[in-house]
């Protein structure tokens, strides 16, 4: 049965994690309206924000009376909740799932937290967390080991999981084109695979939506 959206409103735009939420909206088909908040700038602290995520954090997503942080559980619930046949981004197949679960957890720890998050304070933004240049050769180089020994996982189709499209590609593909700007080189496989991905109508549609007017 076709679950149909309640009000669904994002909070947040211009990041490498507010994307992943209004990619997996539009693969999904789902119509949403956008709260156009950049982070670190004076509406972070408007009220009606602080009221859905004190933390001050984007994206956030309200579903109704649901609110979600995090864009790997918002991209995931989305999934879960509004997946068709015909639109689909989280497996059915159990062992499917797992693997799901399994790339989920290594792109948000591996790649994002450990490595790509901190050259974005130590290299972004050293004038708020200061500069610590081994912290970041260290992030380099543990995002390279990291990369290419994914690498060798895309063997069994174009997307993580196969043959079929998934949230874990959204995210994926996004700390991808995140590690691009920092210029951290992608092994082959994953230039192939994340060039492809960006060739999609969809992505196409959320980079526009998270763009910044």
């Amino acid at each position: 049965m076709t679950v149909k959206p309640k009000d669904l409103v994002v909070w947040g735009i211009g990041t490498s994690r507010t994307i992943r939420v209004h990619w997996a909206l539009i693969e999904l088909g789902l119509p949403y309206r956008t709260v156009p908040l950049l982070t670190r700038t004076a509406g972070m602290d408007d009220p009606a924000f602080l009221s859905v995520n004190p933390r001050k954090k984007i994206p956030v997503l309200q579903d109704g009376d649901l609110i979600l942080t995090e864009s790997a559980a918002i991209v995931t619930y989305l999934a879960e909740r509004y997946s068709t046949d015909e639109r689909r981004l989280v497996p059915e197949c159990m062992e499917q799932r797992a693997r799901y679960m399994e790339w989920l957890s290594f792109i948000c720890t591996e790649l994002d937290a450990t490595s790509l998050y901190v050259l974005r304070r130590h290299e972004g933004l050293p004038e708020v967390y200061g500069d610590a240049p081994k912290a970041c050769e260290a992030a380099h180089e543990y995002f390279h080991r990291m990369i290419n020994a994914a690498a060798m996982r895309l063997e069994d189709g174009p997307y993580l999981l196969g043959e079929n499209f998934s949230g874990v590609d959204i995210l994926m593909v996004s700390v991808l084109t995140w590690a691009h700007r920092y210029g951290l080189p992608l092994p082959a496989p994953f230039e192939g695979y994340r060039t492809a991905i960006v060739d999609r109508a969809a992505y196409a549609m959320a980079k526009e939506a998270n763009t910044p007017r």
